[in-house]
């Protein structure tokens, strides 16, 4: 079974602790002290918590639990003109969503006082859903995310090694807004390659190769490689912009799309987005099936 929480949509308010090891401490002990967490093994009270880790980290202990190909966010992604996405790999991750900030806000402080020891929170951030399903551009986030009945044969790993996780890329984009909101509403669409009001994709003769919708729009074979995408907004007026939250069943689909924005490919063509957004974080993580991290939760753990 798949961490639930993936899927949980609908909750307004979020936290995302990026963890480290402490000195001393194992990657056995970190993952028996995730997995006793109550969250990862069940969706309660409204409040939904997935739990994943570097996936060096997850090989170590279970070299039969990780898909090919996957690897952790080990080096920044080199594009055009200069630009870069970092990488900020860290050794865990847990994600808390919940119907309101209070009770968002306990359980995380439940989840690092857990870990007490073990591990020490590397980076912390809120996020937020910004008019419901919008992100701070004032666009629709995530039209191309697949519906719920198709979105675990996208995000989920199928037969084999780590069947029933995920990979995750977990981004924080800062935005420039004032610089994107100087644009007219034609302009800030072809950025986008959509309808500000209704999302409804350019069409061929007006859309750039440079859109946001034509770099991130990967196929293969003619056919369109799919990700979930669970993202919100972060921030203040003053210093905001994205959490990217991407679910992917292969790494490699999430790795030619970042390549493809950057400018990394052979086309050299960098997304028009990335001129009034910058990447300020990267980092992939593997969140194991709920049957392979209760393998490693204590016998008492609910």
């Amino acid at each position: 079974m798949t961490q639930p929480g993936i899927f949980a949509l609908g909750t307004p308010e979020h936290s995302y602790l990026e963890l480290d090891l402490v000195d001393g401490a194992s990657a056995v002990d970190l993952v028996k002290a995730v997995a006793g967490l109550a969250g990862p093994l069940s969706t309660g009270g409204g409040v939904n918590l997935v739990a994943g880790f570097r996936p060096e980290l997850w090989a170590r202990i279970r070299p039969d639990g990780l898909p090919a190909g996957v690897t952790g966010f080990n080096e920044p992604i080199v594009g055009v003109d200069g630009f870069q996405m970092p990488a900020t790999q860290r050794d865990a991750f847990v994600w808390i969503a919940g119907p309101n900030r209070t009770a968002v806000y306990t359980n995380a402080l439940e989840v690092v006082g857990a870990l007490v020891g073990v591990a020490t929170v590397a980076t912390e951030l809120g996020g937020w859903v910004y008019a419901h399903d919008r992100d701070l551009t004032g666009f629709i986030d995530g039209t191309e995310n697949p519906s719920l009945l198709d979105a675990a044969a996208v995000a989920v790993v199928g037969d084999g090694p780590g069947a029933g996780g995920s990979v995750l890329l977990f981004q924080r984009w800062s935005h420039d807004s004032l610089a994107f909101e100087s644009l007219s509403v034609p302009e800030q669409e072809k950025v986008i390659g959509r309808t500000k009001l209704d999302s409804v994709e350019l069409g061929e003769d007006v859309m750039p190769a440079t859109s946001h919708v034509s770099r991130t729009v990967v196929e293969e074979d003619g056919e369109e490689l799919e990700i979930f995408r669970r993202n919100t907004a972060y921030g203040t007026v003053t210093d905001h912009g994205t959490v990217f939250v991407g679910f992917a069943a292969q790494q490699r689909v999430l790795d030619l799309m970042l390549r493809r924005m950057a400018g990394a490919t052979e086309d050299g063509l960098r997304d028009a987005l990335t001129r009034y957004t910058t990447p300020v974080s990267g980092a992939y993580y593997f969140i194991p099936s709920v049957a392979a991290l209760a393998g490693f939760a204590p016998e008492d753990a609910d």
